[in-house]
């Protein structure tokens, strides 16, 4: 009867949870128990199919005349990767199947999608203000499902599950991510930025090209293919060697924001975009440049100052003067709504730039904060009202719950490093210089 059905149920997912446990010892149990809550949460967003949807609410659609319930790539790679990181690679396989199929014939992934592979609603336009044909892509999107794919392959080197996937996917998207550059920069031509709200060279669409890149170069590798791997790696070399040129700001002393290309009916020059954006924190977490770098030190040093969110609420906005569900013009006090995703990415810079136990204790705070202002249910919508505390937008958003899992996991895998390294004392020196240990 209905009870045995319930108990049965309830026994599943306990187990489903429980089979990859975490070791939560020095942990507060509040950021335990958001962990759980949001691999179910992920979960249920996952369509048999492979489709990961970005929210199953449906109370957005009264304001916005839309809904959540689609795929997007970007959002989809960085959940894979969550499941990835936190044990359960048929899942992410599962997606990585569905986004082979979606590929474009010349290699890219368009706005979003329907789980039924079906393209989605979408506001980016296929003509520009001079009525010229422009492609509605966010590339970062392409770059980051290679990139997620490769770390996939890495971690869990199911061969035979990845090589279907390697020329009808990976090859293609590579192929277009190389080409689709500017000759004189080496950085991609403009696309929509992760955001979807402009259009120009952004630094995170780079470094999502670079990762793209530098994972294709890798897969080819290990395949066999000497002339793609070639061919790619010197791609990846162009696009992050771009990034330190060119979106580089000498005058601010860190990395921009994105670059507008100019308009060519009134000869303008290029628009240098230097706002404090918490998208600057992809350049750590995909591996652009070392943790320690001091363009980087530099870069997310103001970010987090510039876009810390100066009321009872706290947090961390996503760029300074985000008009997205905006209750105040007060920039330098409410620089824009507080945002669970750009906290869960400075809880991971600042885990990653611990030196000692006590200021990878201390990294905690971001994370703390997330779970403290997750609903009573244990939700984490996409943004909060920066006085009240409220949720905004879509409740829940799952890259909110994926960035949270991604950031526990990051702390683990430093935590056990310590551990694992008493010899080192206070440090463990640089990326390159753990690898080498």
């Amino acid at each position: 009867g209905p009870a045995s059905l319930i108990a049965r149920t309830a026994s599943y997912w306990r187990l489903w949870v429980e089979r990859h446990g975490v070791d939560f010892r020095d942990l507060p149990e509040e950021i335990g128990s958001l962990y759980r809550t949001s691999l179910f949460v992920m979960r249920t967003h996952v369509d048999q199919g492979g489709a990961i949807i970005a929210s199953s609410d449906s109370q957005v659609a009264e304001n916005s005349r839309d809904h959540y319930a689609y795929l997007w790539p970007r959002d989809g790679a960085l959940i894979a990767e969550a499941f990835d990181r936190a044990g359960y690679p048929s899942i992410a396989q599962r997606f990585f199947d569905f986004a082979g199929r979606l590929i474009k014939r010349e290699g890219y992934f368009l706005h979003k999608y329907n789980p039924d592979r079906t393209l989605a609603s979408s506001w980016h336009p296929w003509l520009d203000l001079r009525g010229e044909k422009v492609l509605p892509i966010q590339e970062d999107e392409t770059g980051l499902v290679v990139w997620a794919l490769w770390r996939h392959f890495e971690r869990y080197g199911d061969v035979e599950e990845v090589q279907p996937l390697y020329h009808p996917f990976v090859v293609r998207a590579a192929d277009f991510m190389a080409g689709y550059r500017d000759a004189a920069t080496g950085l991609p031509l403009p696309s929509w930025d992760l955001w979807e709200e402009r259009r120009g060279v952004l630094t995170f669409t780079a470094a999502a090209v670079w990762a793209g890149l530098d994972a294709a170069a890798r897969f080819a590798e290990v395949f066999g293919d000497e002339a793609l791997a070639l061919r790619y790696g010197r791609a990846a070399d162009e696009v992050r060697r771009g990034i330190l040129e060119h979106l580089w700001d000498e005058r601010s002393g860190r990395f921009l924001r994105m670059i507008v290309p100019p308009d060519p009916r009134n000869g303008t020059a290029p628009e240098r975009d230097a706002t404090p954006d918490s998208s600057l924190f992809g350049l750590h977490f995909l591996g652009v440049l070392d943790e320690d770098d001091p363009r980087l030190v530099a870069t997310l040093e103001a970010v987090v100052d510039a876009l810390t969110v100066r009321t009872e609420v706290g947090g961390l906005a996503r760029y300074r003067g985000d008009y997205y569900h905006a209750v105040t013009h007060d920039w330098d006090r409410v620089p824009g709504n507080p945002w669970f995703i750009a906290q869960c990415w400075h809880a991971r810079w600042r885990i990653a730039r611990a030196r000692s136990r006590e200021e990878l204790e201390a990294a905690l705070e971001p994370l703390l904060w997330v779970a403290r202002r997750a609903t009573r249910s244990g939700l984490l919508p996409e943004q909060l009202h920066p006085f009240t505390g409220e949720p905004l937008s879509v409740t829940p958003l799952v890259w909110s719950h994926a960035a949270f899992v991604t950031a526990v996991q990051d702390y683990l895998a430093r935590r056990d490093a310590f551990e694992a390294c008493p010899t080192c004392g206070s440090t463990l020196g640089t990326r390159a210089e753990r690898a080498v240990r």
